[in-house]
């Protein structure tokens, strides 16, 4: 794959109007996710059409963006209001997949870093929209991502190996990463969930959960997942004692956190490297200050 910086400067803003455009096709395609996932409906079958008066949805009327607000977020035949939620998920999924682009491209990452990014963008946002109302994490997500990490690793292992020679192909090697990686979080995370259930006597974590860190273990590896963990724990812990202390709920309330989760997500894509120079920094500032002690 070539460079991101090797691209002809002139291409460049073409390039980053593409990569909106396309997330905002993918995000139309993930509307569809959302809707019909959770019910067990096929994805293609049958064409998109209005839920409250079945009519067949034209090509016109569903070009992304556009196509709702020439409508006014109405149905052309019976005027039933249309979620907000469908122009939400074309601009959210738009918008990130530029901002993949752009720190791939400010990076100076093969071109191929953006792809496992992108799909990592759309499991968030389905995991997101999709277990905050039905308060599950559709296995056809999860499976998807991680049948597609393990496709990119063998495809472009330059996203798993450092840049050195190896005895065997290098393949062979990065689908051994991400497999690896895989298979480490998801018993990790499967143990959290069999031995939290038996200390507290309820269901600590979702099998969805587990999945969905699987899945982004195969993607981006096993730094991204324990972040991912740490983060959506935290701030889901908060959320319930926010929901303790001023909504009156008792802690047995579930909420979902496969939305936490996905924050955490994202939060690494953008600014893993960051946090992970902040982290081995303050490990060796802290190791520098007890070993002084010593």
């Amino acid at each position: 794959m070539h460079e991101i910086s090797q691209i002809p400067e002139a291409m460049v803003p073409m390039m980053n109007i593409f990569v909106f455009i396309l997330g905002t096709c993918i995000g139309s395609f993930l509307n569809v996710c959302i809707w019909r996932l959770p019910r067990g409906e096929s994805l293609v079958s049958p064409p998109s059409h209005c839920p409250k008066c079945n009519y067949l949805i034209q090509w016109y009327d569903n070009i992304p963006l556009l196509s709702w607000l020439a409508l006014g977020g109405k149905c052309r035949k019976c005027k039933t209001g249309i979620s907000p939620r469908y122009f939400l998920v074309e601009l959210m999924t738009g918008y990130l997949f530029f901002l993949v682009w752009m720190k791939v491209m400010m990076t100076g990452q093969p071109a191929s870093a953006a792809v496992p990014y992108f799909c990592i963008v759309a499991l968030c946002i389905v995991t997101i929209f999709v277990d905050t109302e039905h308060r599950i994490i559709p296995n056809e997500a999860t499976y998807s991502a991680m049948v597609a990490g393990l496709l990119f690793s063998v495809f472009w292992p330059e996203l798993w190996l450092p840049h050195r020679k190896w005895i065997v192909p290098e393949w062979i090697i990065s689908f051994m990463f991400s497999f690896g990686s895989m298979a480490v979080c998801i018993l990790f995370m499967a143990a959290v969930s069999i031995f939290g259930k038996i200390l507290f006597k309820k269901e600590a974590m979702g099998w969805g959960d587990v999945k969905y860190i699987g899945a982004v273990a195969a993607l981006i590896g096993v730094p991204a997942c324990f972040f991912t963990l740490l983060f959506g724990s935290l701030t889901g812990s908060l959320y319930g004692i926010f929901l303790m202390v001023f909504r009156k709920k008792k802690l047995r309330s579930a909420f979902p956190l496969g939305p936490f989760l996905a924050a955490g997500t994202l939060l690494w894509v953008f600014f893993g490297e960051i946090i992970g120079e902040s982290y081995l920094e303050l490990s060796r500032q802290i190791t520098l200050k007890l070993g002084g002690g010593w």
